[in-house]
């Protein structure tokens, strides 16, 4: 029987033989898996890192390889120039040089050696940093900047010295530069201000105008090899500079020179303390043409200290001298007539004279009664006249600067009115003048004043004001009535001279009308004329004007002689019947002899009017008393006979005195066309030997201008007369030493001032 050998269905399976793996073969396949996790590592860690360098740091290394194949220059840009109203250059850029130097062309010590040693001798600067420079790896870096044309011409026989004994090209360079310099030095610092080392502005005009006057620098952009070696020309890309614009200011360089003369005169003889102010304005326009604060700085060197501030920050302890060092120098630079504010006093009248006029609560009929003090509430509050000046009406109010009598003109103006008038003389607002860091005022907030605050604060008392802020109001009481926008830039031009900038006048609002304004005017004028040199008289020309003495409330240290420290102020403007300019003189903390406005500034008001006034050909309008002073020029005698001589010198308006016994005039004292006063003497000389002849001068302080002519007459001298010479002024200086001896006929300049400040002014 055959076996069936069909398999048998679900039969189980013959289990199959485990076939076992050898050690070899392990370790291929663990080898297997470490290569590929060594690859998938590798080339992520390589992907990674060139994601990172591409796309988080590309911008970068595309930055550092633009770097080291192109060396970018910058090409200073030339600063705008500044000039005066007429165009006197006031500031310039002026041409100069910075040196470079491109230290990877440097092939060896030797080389560098030479060059950092020649640097060094040339600009005054430290070798062992010159050297420094010289190895490191850069195509540029500056050596020195803004050397002048002496050390340039050094540094190109250097460069030449350099190539021709040391083979070393292309590695010393002057690039164009500009240094700032301001031709008239210290004039007008406080509006000009200065600029930087980098040509930026810093102060005053240049800081407030920088965007128009800075220009915009070029550019000068070279490619090179990966030696460092420049590539040809046609790779290189020039961006020339653009000139900043220039700035035409409203100031006028004569009229700002006379200010400061007599300014900084003021400050010495009254010994000011805190420096002084004056602004001259058009009062049609708002346009400043003089703007001082005494003493200046000289803007050339605006980071120079005097002797005494120096020694003064010397004595500190070495931790605070740099913090002393920076607040001198700020106190130094800042514009006092902008940035401070100051209690104006009695010139503030002429304001709350205009409101009552204004608001019809007073007329020339209107009479006030001043005891010599008045009482408010609880406190006394005085005139400066301690006797009081009576029943007075208003225009004599005025006149006698009468503080009860102003409290009572203020009270019937009423509180909220006064306020409103503040607010529209422009007083509770910043002017907007184009100068930086302007200040706003110090006054009571709505519902913070009390009767006592009212009262004193109608006669210009305990609230502050800034000085630009009192002569726009003072224009605006002389112009009709009109508040302008002060400014002391009228334009601005490119470098083609094409207009890029006007200003015009801007005018705010009318806070009087014009028959106001014209009948301050009057009461003003009448004020001057009748007080004389005590408020502001010009021979000559009629003058509107208000002094002003203020004690300086909460003062911390008391600085000043006199009990109390004061500002001493006059605020006026002329022609009294045709207003055109109007200027404010103020000195902080006199400490001389006087304080009151009266006696410290009106004179310099007069001083600096009588030449302003001619200079502006604002036409003269002479008293009797005026014409016996005024001067004229001494005509030429010499040649002529005696007889002839004599005849000419009457009918040119003079006295004569013939010295020596020739037939002939061989010289003659006052020389030809000197200033000589109305009906001065002229000494005739006909020999050499009467010009021998001389004549001790004599004193002159303190006499009237009466007795003064009388005097010189005696001494065969001459006076010419300048200040207060009306209205009690006495003479306060003389141009010739009291003992000297001078030739007979010879000019004496004498300065008179007012003597007191009784009777009308404080």
């Amino acid at each position: 029987m055959k076996e069936d050998k069909t398999p048998q269905k679900n039969a189980p399976e013959k289990p199959r033989k485990r076939v076992q793996k050898g050690p070899n073969q392990r370790l291929r396949q663990r080898s297997a898996i470490l290569i590929i996790v060594i690859l998938v590592l590798g080339f992520g860690a390589v992907l990674t890192r060139l994601s990172i360098l591409t796309v988080v740091q590309g911008n970068e290394h595309r930055k550092n390889a633009v770097e080291q194949q192109l060396t970018d220059i910058t090409l200073t840009a030339k600063r705008g120039t500044i000039f005066d109203a007429n165009g006197t250059v006031l500031a310039e850029s002026a041409s100069v040089w910075q040196v470079v130097m491109s230290p990877v062309n440097f092939k060896t010590d030797e080389q560098r050696v030479a060059a950092a040693r020649g640097l060094s001798d040339i600009l005054k600067l430290d070798y062992d940093n010159v050297l420094k420079k010289t190895e490191k790896k850069s195509f540029y870096t500056v050596v020195q900047r803004k050397i002048e044309v002496e050390e340039r011409d050094k540094i190109l026989e250097l460069i030449n010295k350099l190539s021709e004994e040391y083979q070393c090209d292309q590695v010393i360079s002057l690039l164009d530069d500009y240094k700032r310099y301001y031709p008239k030095n210290d004039l007008a610092s406080c509006v000009i201000g200065f600029a930087g080392a980098d040509e930026q502005g810093l102060e005053g005009v240049e800081y407030q105008y920088d965007e128009y006057l800075s220009g915009t620098p070029g550019r000068l952009v070279t490619a090179q090899n990966a030696r460092g070696t420049d590539m040809p020309f046609s790779y290189e890309q020039n961006v020339s500079s653009k000139d900043g614009n220039n700035i035409y200011l409203t100031i006028d360089e004569k009229i700002q020179s006379i200010c400061e003369k007599y300014m900084a005169q003021g400050v010495a003889d009254n010994n000011v303390l805190n420096k002084g102010v004056c602004i001259a304005m058009d009062v049609n326009t708002g346009a400043v043409k003089a703007m001082v604060v005494s003493p200046g700085y000289d803007l050339n060197k605006p980071y120079e200290l005097s002797d005494t501030e120096k020694a003064k920050i010397d004595s500190l302890p070495e931790k605070e001298q740099s913090k002393a060092e920076g607040e001198a120098l700020s106190a130094k630079w800042r514009n006092k007539a902008v940035a401070d504010t100051y209690m104006p006093g009695s010139v503030f009248k002429m304001c709350t004279a205009a409101m009552a006029l204004e608001e019809g609560k007073v007329n020339d009929n209107s009479t006030f009664v001043c005891g010599g003090s008045m009482v408010v509430e609880d406190k006394t509050i005085h005139c400066h006249a301690l006797g009081g000046h009576g029943g007075q009406t208003f225009v004599q109010a005025i006149c006698n600067s009468c503080n009860p009598a102003f409290i009572q003109i203020g009270q019937l103006v009423g509180l909220q009115k006064f306020r409103d008038y503040y607010k529209g003389f422009g007083f509770a607002d910043k002017s907007g003048i184009d100068l930086p860091g302007e200040s706003e005022d110090m006054f009571w907030g709505e519902g913070e004043m009390s009767t006592v605050d009212f009262a004193v604060a109608s006669f210009g008392q305990n609230f502050g004001i800034t000085p630009i802020q009192m002569i726009t109001a003072c224009a605006a009481v002389a112009n009709g009535g009109y508040v302008l926008q002060p400014y002391v830039v009228s334009k601005i031009t490119d470098s083609k001279g094409n207009v890029v900038k006007s200003v015009e006048k801007k005018v705010k609002r009318q806070v009087i009308s014009k028959k106001t304004s014209d009948k301050m005017n009057e009461i003003l004028g009448y004020n001057t004329e009748t007080a004389g040199a005590t408020a502001g008289y010009v021979s000559g020309y009629r003058v509107a004007g208000k002094t002003g003495t203020s004690e300086k409330i909460g003062v911390t240290e008391k600085q000043s002689t006199f009990e109390e420290d004061y500002i001493a102020s006059f605020c006026g403007y002329a022609p009294a019947d045709d207003p055109q300019i109007a200027m404010l003189v103020f000195f902080d903390t006199p400490s001389g002899e006087a304080y009151y406005g009266s006696q410290v500034s009106s004179p310099v008001f007069i001083n600096i009017m009588t030449e302003v006034l001619p200079y502006l050909q604002i036409k003269t309008n002479y008293s009797e008393a005026d014409l016996k002073y005024l001067d004229s020029s001494a005509g030429d005698y010499t040649g002529l006979s005696v007889e002839e001589a004599e005849n000419k010198v009457k009918q040119d308006g003079f006295t004569c005195t013939v010295k020596g016994s020739g037939s002939k005039v061989i010289d003659q004292l006052p020389a030809i066309s000197s200033k000589v006063s109305a009906g001065g003497n002229v000494v005739l000389y006909t020999d050499s030997e009467s010009r021998a002849e001389t004549v001790m001068v004599p004193n002159f302080i303190g006499y009237t201008a009466i007795e003064a002519n009388n005097v010189a007459s005696q001494y065969d001298l001459n006076a010419i007369f300048k200040g207060a010479i009306s209205g009690g002024g006495t003479c306060t200086a003389q141009s010739v030493k009291e003992g000297e001896k001078v030739s007979p006929g010879t000019v004496i300049t004498l300065t008179f001032s007012a003597a007191s400040s009784e009777g009308f002014n404080d």
